[in-house]
């Protein structure tokens, strides 16, 4: 056992938010903790870490257990880079190294027993901490997480809130703590990233409890389901789609026993009603007090309402949609993506993806007209009617309250309607007066829909949709748009949403490329090109002096002879350099996998094996050196 709650209540101003949570993590456990927007999963965070106490019960941990918190908001030191910031979760083995270097400059004149066992006692934790492996570690992780080695000297102070987000991450996978507290690990990362997340946690031999919305990425990192619903916790076995086939079970299971037991206290109090005072007083009493000692089934409540997203009825646009011929997407000296053509029809759906800084925004915002094209043409169709949902929500007046904003697309509309209408989208009774300054992101998420749907357009472009709404605000509106009678173009990270609903796929990539794939997220995986790398084999070193040319430790008057020997020698030594600088490319490549970076054994075999290939390659080029001087000379 690593930690244990056991009947917590927790509240804030009077609002419960916990009330008789209990649950153990096991080490191992890989734990995804679910629930609506404000169902406490936080605030389970904050009582593990000690931020906060409990009102009522235990938080029980392990004595000495580390636990790290990925949060969401943290503090750099300003003098430090990326590199030296993912370096810093290494703190333990830079103080062994520190001492190390102390006894070697004390061993120049001290040759004690005590010096020297110290010193040896020091290796071996060295090596126990991977201390020949963690920079190359680190390495892999900033690079998998979107870091590439261009940027590792980027000072921290110069990053952006998503980096910033991202590097946090990058220190809390190398910082060894016992169990990692993983809030919304997806966000701010793009798909590739996020893949390489999940193959990461699915090798990693650690515990960690993560929130996330991510169905897909639930599915591929979690071995159980904590669900956290009117301030209780309900374990599961298995993945994301398991816990909800498993969910509808026991739901089931309690409605038929509910009812069971609904019915026979009703046909028990008829009894006591009809004999209380009669011949059978006495079974009468007994039966009332079984009722009385009855342990009552609750009933099952089914799912709060997500949001009703009506969106039929929409007017019918021309056959063709959008047409794009030639079109390049980018800014004066940057372009971003080239040689876009592709027509789309009424009732479609294309789905875009691609990396961080890929071009994904620009070119929804050049098809909208609201950048220029480098090159190439856009065309709407007939009869379009285009609305555009940002991920930014920009279109929101903060001073406006919900129903006055919702009436900024429907001023004629009744007020009773419109209340109504905004209740669909979680916006009840005295809700619809909230200022929008002071509304949470998933709120502001909420009405940024409402009024998109509300306006009825039959084109919809959607720029991250789903990034404010908790899960089953975006089943319903994965539900709404599956049934939409107009078209689609969304911009989405969310690959469980992308198979709902588009069935066609726009990849921007990396080189400004653009491919253009037919069917949702997984056909896409099953035909998307793959980074084939090379199976790695053992390398072969050779011993310094091999490298050196027999008699060539001379100079002076060469002969025709000897010269042509040379630079034979030296042309050979080309050669093998760039021989061994492809393998290096090939080794460091595979280092960055996260599937060997959460295999120590093999990630020190690897890591080895780069530095004895760098060795090869600077003994090459003394080499090289050593004979072309001779040859110059």
């Amino acid at each position: 056992m690593l930690l244990r709650l056991n009947d917590v209540y927790k509240s804030y101003g009077g609002t419960s938010v916990l009330s008789g949570v209990s649950f153990q993590v096991n080490r191992g456990d890989k734990i995804g903790l679910v629930g609506r927007n404000g169902a406490g999963k936080t605030t389970i965070f904050r009582l593990l870490c000690g931020s906060e106490t409990a009102d009522r019960g235990e938080v029980i941990t392990s004595r000495g257990l580390k636990i790290g918190l990925l949060e969401q908001h943290i503090e750099f030191d300003p003098t430090e880079t990326v590199h030296t910031s993912a370096l810093s979760a290494f703190a333990h083995i830079h103080d062994i190294e520190a001492e190390m270097r102390r006894l070697e400059y004390q061993m120049q004149h001290d040759h004690s027993t005590a010096v020297l066992e110290r010193y040896a006692e020091l290796q071996t934790l060295y090596e126990q901490a991977d201390g020949f492996a963690y920079a190359a570690r680190a390495e892999s992780v900033l690079l998998g997480l979107g870091f590439p080695s261009k940027s590792w000297q980027t000072p921290t102070s110069k990053l952006s809130g998503g980096q910033r987000n991202r590097l946090a991450m990058v220190r809390l996978l190398l910082g060894g703590s016992d169990i990692l507290l993983l809030d919304e690990p997806t966000n701010h990362l793009d798909v590739a990233a996020v893949e390489w997340l999940e193959e990461f946690l699915g090798n990693f031999d650690g515990t960690y409890i993560v929130i996330s919305h991510d169905r897909y990425f639930l599915d591929k990192t979690v071995n159980r389901i904590i669900e956290i619903e009117d301030g209780k916790a309900a374990g599961y076995r298995g993945n994301y789609s398991s816990f909800i086939e498993e969910r509808e079970i026991r739901r089931e299971q309690q409605r038929r026993a509910f009812e069971n037991q609904q019915a026979l206290i009703a046909k028990t109090e008829e009894f006591i009603r009809r004999n209380i005072e009669g011949q059978k007083t006495k079974q009468a009493k007994s039966r009332r007090n079984m009722l009385e000692r009855m342990e009552r089934i609750a009933q099952v409540n089914n799912d709060k309402p997500a949001g009703r997203f009506n969106l039929k009825n929409v007017e019918r646009s021309g056959h063709n949609v959008i047409t794009l011929e030639g079109l390049c997407i980018g800014y004066p000296g940057k372009q971003l993506a080239a040689g876009l053509d592709f027509v789309l029809h009424r009732g479609e759906a294309l789905g875009v993806i691609g990396g961080n800084g890929s071009g994904k925004t620009t070119f929804l915002k050049t098809i909208l007209g609201e950048i220029a094209p480098l090159a190439g043409e856009v065309r709407w169709g007939t009869k379009v009617d285009v609305g555009y949902y940002s991920q930014q929500l920009d279109d929101l007046y903060p001073e406006n309250d919900v129903i006055s904003e919702l009436r900024r697309v429907a001023p004629l509309t009744e007020a009773g309607e419109m209340r109504s209408f905004l209740a669909g989208f979680l916006f009840f009774g005295d809700d619809v007066f909230k200022k929008v300054k002071d509304l949470s992101g998933g709120e502001k998420g909420r009405l940024s829909l409402a009024k998109l749907i509300y306006s009825r357009k039959n084109v919809l472009v959607l720029d991250e949709p789903t990034n404010h709404l908790d899960i089953p605000a975006r089943e319903a509106l994965e539900s709404a748009l599956t049934e939409y009678d107009g078209t689609l173009i969304v911009v989405s990270h969310d690959r469980y949403f992308l198979d709902s609903i588009v069935d066609r796929i726009l990849v921007l990539g990396k080189d400004e490329k653009a491919e253009l794939y037919e069917g949702n997220y997984s056909d896409f995986l099953k035909v998307r090109p793959e980074n084939n790398q090379e199976v790695f084999s053992t390398v072969e070193l050779k011993e310094p002096s091999q490298l050196t040319p027999k008699g060539s430790g001379t100079t002076g008057t060469l002969s025709k002879n000897r010269r042509e020997m040379l630079q034979k020698q030296l042309a050979e030594i080309e050669s093998r350099i760039s021989e061994a600088e492809d393998r290096l490319a090939t080794t460091g490549a595979q280092i960055s996998q996260p599937s060997i970076a959460a295999d120590p054994d093999l990630f020190n075999q690897i890591t080895h094996e780069y530095r004895q290939l760098e060795a090869e390659i600077n003994a090459l080029y003394d080499e090289w050196d050593r004979i072309s001087s001779i040859l110059e000379s």
